[in-house]
Formats: C-alpha cells, structure tokens, sequence
C-alpha cells in the first residue's frame, strides 16, 4: 500500500529506488551485494573529485579493511553543500511559513 510521503522524503526515496533498480539491471544480486554496489559507486566517484581519499589498514576485528577521509577539498565541498542545503532550506521554509 503507497502512502503519500512528504516531497523531500518522496525524492530520496525515488532516488535510492532508481539506485537500486539500475544495480539490479545488471543481474541478480542479494541486498548487501547491493549496498556494496551502491556505496562502492558514490566513493569512488569522490575519490575521482578528490573530495575523500582511502588508506588500507586493520579493522577493530583485526580485517584488512579500507578506510576513508575528507581532503581539503572535499571539506570545502561539504561547506559548500552544507550551506547550499541550508539556504534551500531557508528558502522553501519561508514560503511555508508565509501568512
């Protein structure tokens, strides 16, 4: 049964169902495969931006694992669409609240 969502939220729903629609394109695949997919996707993008840059190391549980962190330019990026974000936010809420 569909519910009616708040638009914002109806976006990011629509946008993780398209994600997850264009993984499965490709074949079948369980739900972490998915994820993996997904998440493996927008990373190396960022990397590709020099937003974020990756180091293997060892995890908690002593796993060779590969860990990430900003650069400088990606906290300049992540300013930048924080305060994108809010003056959006800003906006839209003033016409909501408008009387």
């Amino acid at each position: 049964m569909d519910r009616t969502l708040p638009p914002s939220t109806e976006l990011l729903h629509g946008t993780l169902d398209a994600l997850i629609l264009k993984t499965l394109a490709s074949g079948r695949r369980h739900g972490y495969a998915i994820a993996q997919v997904i998440e493996e996707a927008a990373l190396y993008r960022m990397e590709r931006k020099e937003w974020i840059e990756a180091e293997w190391g060892v995890s908690e549980l002593g796993r060779r694992a590969k860990f990430y962190r900003l650069t400088p330019r990606g906290r300049r990026q992540l300013a930048a669409q924080t305060a994108e974000w809010a003056r959006f936010s800003a906006a839209i809420s003033r016409v909501l609240l408008a009387t």
